[in-house]
């Protein structure tokens, strides 16, 4: 399925119960209290032997049960094939809350899925591919955003040349019946707004409206990461501000009016640029405290001495901490989500040297 309408996003401002709320002390560092006692490190290799861990992302509060995955599961897309070969992996899989593995997805050759991973509430799952043919980026293709039922199988794909151009991360804000996503395209260093409908069961999605929201993030090919562009996104509803982790720029920025905005601004307002502790950013979320939380993919601004960091900081750009999630090398961060409730929170974060999901549960 293709899409060609350009129509605004006309969408009344989000309520606070649009998202998840957290109650955590004022300014008390997230990082800090993961700990290593109740620390889950799980495989994401399936059985066709898919490497490269990107997108992770937690199936939410008010998922149908029943299907094969669940709420609280974990889901992990994977960018490589057994091969090693970048674009060409085609399978997500769950991370149950013991730490067990199963094949959710398994799509056709040469996918090349990517950190563009989500779940909506009325059992479907987005995820974004930017394929190639042989592993190079002399074969990289736009690719799509596609979206899954609860049972694994492909419902829907949506492409377009300049508004899907390479699907790289994405973030979800669900309101039941309808969702907005916001999507990073790693090829052409924009932000598109998209705006969906999803039938009662989960059987079928469509598109109602796409909009570019963001643009001028700095693209590239990379000898060892493929390529390089915006990719890492968080929604603030309350202020309605999405955050957006440019790898190639090594900052975040903002974009104001978010939900309801008709026209592209270039990056938006900079929020965080540190080459202390910012080498080449990828995930992103937004904290129960309220920090943003990254992941260093170390493609831009690597340093040895602090390989494949988490590193928290506050939205006026003051540092606050950072833990790796593989001391042995770098470029092992990538994809990062955040779930919990007001006395319990959840951190997952991939590790692509040993092809693992790492998961931390915090308690207030």
């Amino acid at each position: 399925m293709r899409f060609a309408s350009l129509t605004p996003v006309t969408l009344a401002f989000l309520s606070a119960a649009s998202v998840t709320t957290l109650c955590y002390a004022a300014d008390a560092p997230i990082l800090p209290q993961l700990p290593t006692s109740s620390l889950i490190v799980a495989s994401t290799v399936p059985a066709n032997g898919d490497v490269n861990p990107y997108g992770v992302a937690f199936v939410p509060h008010g998922f149908p049960d029943g299907n094969a995955i669940h709420r609280g599961d974990v889901l992990v897309s994977n960018f490589n094939n057994s091969g090693n070969l970048q674009g060409t992996g085609t399978t997500i899989v769950s991370i149950s809350r013991d730490g067990t593995q199963n094949l959710f997805f398994q799509g056709p050759a040469g996918l090349g899925l990517t950190t563009a991973l989500g779940v909506l509430q009325r059992g479907v799952v987005l995820v974004g591919n930017v394929p190639t043919k042989d592993g190079s980026f002399a074969t990289i293709q736009q690719g799509s955003l596609i979206a899954i039922d609860r049972n694994g199988k492909e419902i829907a794909s949506f492409s377009d040349s300049t508004l899907l151009d390479g699907p790289w991360d994405l973030a979800v804000v669900d309101m039941d019946s309808t969702a907005m996503v916001f999507v990073s395209n790693v090829l052409n260093g924009t932000v598109t707004r998209l705006l969906f409908h999803i039938g009662r069961n989960g059987e079928h999605i469509s598109l109602d409206s796409a909009t570019q929201i963001g643009k001028g993030y700095l693209s590239r090919s990379d000898p060892a990461a493929l390529v390089v562009g915006p990719t890492g996104l968080a929604f603030d509803a309350n202020a309605d501000v999405l955050f957006v982790a440019s790898t190639g720029d090594n900052a975040i920025y903002s974009i104001e009016k978010a939900s309801t905005r008709s026209k592209a601004v270039n990056k938006g307002q900079l929020v965080y640029s540190d080459d202390a502790h910012l080498r080449g950013p990828l995930g992103l979320v937004i904290a129960p405290n309220g920090h943003l939380i990254t992941a260093n993919g170390d493609a831009v601004n690597g340093d040895p001495t602090q390989p494949s960091e988490l590193v928290e900081f506050t939205r006026k750009g003051r540092f606050v901490a950072q833990q790796s999630v593989d001391l042995g090398g770098q470029g092992g961060a990538f994809g990062i989500a955040i779930h919990g409730s007001e006395d319990h929170l959840r951190l997952a974060a991939v590790d692509d040297i040993t092809n693992t999901l790492e998961i931390w549960t915090v308690r207030e």
